[in-house]
């Protein structure tokens, strides 16, 4: 009886953590938040409104935009009253999302191992882990690409060990949507292909009519992907490449890459997390003995990190998030093995390890701290972050990433102000920005999100989707000849050749503790004559 209780007591904790976390987060969203949306929350927004949504994209598959857009219709009205824009509703996804993510794991420990407390376990750290926070509150890709793959992982584990049908379904639907928000979805497929194979008595399902469903209906997320980039010279597979370092120009091996790979895959959990991880791989690998389902865990964890250790080579190194689904499955395998190892550690073994494990939860949760208030850090940071020079005007951007997301809406309000004065000359003016990162931004914090362009190929940006918009002032010259063009950018640029007259407009800076943190210039150039002909464009473009 005492059993059945501490298990619901379980499940009820669990619960009060994940719906309480994603209370808070609501209520600092809602109640003055003073973190702009990120440059790719913005991007990601723009593609979702109006005539720019699709079913694919330059670089990812059309989930992202089509989960903003539900949110926005379903929301955006509550958030506007609430905040005053539509950020709310951008960001409720990912709360949700990181929320089921959350649970994805409760209930995959609890199949594994049977142990409600370790599955409480596994929910308690995650919330202290800075990455799985960050995946709850901001609404990039990996919010919904992590749920899928928690939940595939689920239903694949009901389809393998009880012998569900309906699982392999739900497992190939999850998959296929996966795909939709990340293409690095497709690893998942794989993964459990390897488990299979390499386990004997699971081996058979290989073969089985339940597998290539799940393979068939996982496969579906690739139609509108590829008659999208059909349809625009395939345009994503340049892309990727140029990402992965495929492309044939890009010959350069970096024999350090994978060093750093793994150097910044332990700072990113920690080091604590990053061993505990690392050690239970090594404890729980196929070729030594342990049961099918730490089996199961460890394949739907290695191959992605695996993957990404390779690419090292070409990528010195990738994005810290790139091998981020390695640790779904990761962290239920490393805190099994955890707990078994602190019931046999003793003596100096055992203050060790607690003594780790004390250390990061409390840096994961001040690092949470500081990433929803790091304005209170300021005053502390600014002695270490070195006075501001010439060539870093802004010494707190090195150590604050919360920056990036800060100030838009103050520059929103600068160029706003402008487009009041053109318009009272009886001026229409065009907004654009000098990189893919900017037009989302100040399309979403202007008064009546106007249309922004990115002219970033001209000033040596990559290409982006704002090059698959037509018409915009660097592909259809000739539709915007003579206009005035409202241009916004984080530098000083010589915009002399490209209008008849230009000048300075405005200089927008934000500023936080008397500090001034980030800067902007906003140019208003009259007489449009175009950036450069379309070969010096073509040739200088980069994916």
């Amino acid at each position: 009886m005492d059993g059945a209780l501490s298990e619901r007591n379980c499940h009820r904790l669990a619960a009060v953590l994940i719906v309480g976390s994603a209370l808070l987060r609501l209520i600092y969203f809602a109640c003055n938040c003073p973190l702009d949306l990120a440059p790719d929350e913005a991007h990601y927004w723009d593609w979702s409104r109006g005539d720019h949504l699709d079913w694919s994209y330059y670089s990812k598959g059309g989930g992202i935009a089509w989960l903003i857009r539900l949110s926005c219709e379903l929301f955006g009205s509550l958030s506007v009253q609430l905040t005053g824009n539509e950020m709310l509703a951008v960001r409720l996804p990912a709360i949700v999302c990181g929320s089921l993510l959350l649970v994805s794991m409760y209930v995959l420990t609890v199949q594994v191992s049977g142990r409600p407390r370790l599955a409480l376990l596994v929910v308690a750290m995650a919330l202290t882990t800075p990455m799985i926070s960050a995946g709850s509150s901001l609404m990039t890709i990996d919010s919904p690409y992590c749920c899928c793959w928690g939940w595939a992982l689920v239903l694949a584990y009901r389809a393998v060990f009880v012998r569900s049908t309906l699982a392999w379904i739900g497992a190939g639907l999850l998959v296929c949507l996966g795909i939709l928000f990340k293409y690095t979805m497709v690893v998942w497929l794989p993964s459990l292909a390897c488990f299979l194979l390499f386990s004997r008595e699971h081996r058979a399902m290989l073969w089985s009519r339940g597998f290539w469903l799940m393979c068939a209906l996982g496969s579906l997320s690739g139609l509108p992907i590829l008659i999208w980039n059909a349809q625009n010279d395939w345009v994503t597979f340049h892309h990727v490449s140029g990402l992965a370092g495929l492309r044939q120009e890009e010959q350069r091996i970096y024999w350090l890459g994978p060093l750093i790979y793994v150097g910044v895959q332990c700072g990113l959990w920690l080091v604590f997390w990053f061993i505990v991880w690392a050690r239970a791989m090594l404890a729980h690998a196929p070729w030594k003995a342990s049961p099918p389902p730490l089996h199961y865990l460890w394949w739907m964890s290695a191959p992605m990190f695996g993957v990404f250790f390779m690419f090292a080579f070409k990528t010195g190194g990738g994005q810290p998030n790139w091998p981020v689904t390695a640790y779904v499955s990761g962290i239920v395998l490393g805190m099994y093995w955890m707990v078994d190892e602190f019931h046999r550690a003793t003596g100096w073994y055992r203050r060790i390890a607690m003594g780790g494990l004390t250390t990061a939860c409390v840096v994961g949760v001040l690092l949470v701290l500081f990433v929803h208030f790091s304005a209170w850090t300021h005053p502390i940071l600014e002695p270490f972050a070195g006075p501001a020079t010439a060539e870093q005007p802004f010494p707190l951007r090195r150590i604050d990433p919360t920056m990036r997301l800060r100030g838009w809406h103050e520059l929103a309000g600068g160029i706003d102000q402008i487009r009041s004065k053109l318009r009272d000359g009886n001026e229409d003016p065009i907004l654009v920005g000098t990189g893919w990162s900017m037009p989302g931004l100040i399309g979403f914090y202007c008064a009546d999100h106007p249309a922004v362009y990115s002219v970033g190929l001209a000033f040596g940006d990559r290409r982006s989707q704002y090059d698959f918009w037509r018409p915009n002032p660097i592909w259809d010259v000739e539709q915007f000849m003579g206009r005035t063009l409202v241009v916004v950018s984080s530098s000083p640029l010589q915009l002399d050749p490209v209008f008849a007259s230009v000048e300075t407009h405005r200089l927008v800076t934000h500023t936080e503790t008397g500090q001034p943190m980030a800067e902007w210039v906003i140019y208003v150039g009259r007489g449009y004559k175009g950036f450069g002909t379309q070969a010096d464009l073509t040739k200088n473009r980069q994916y």
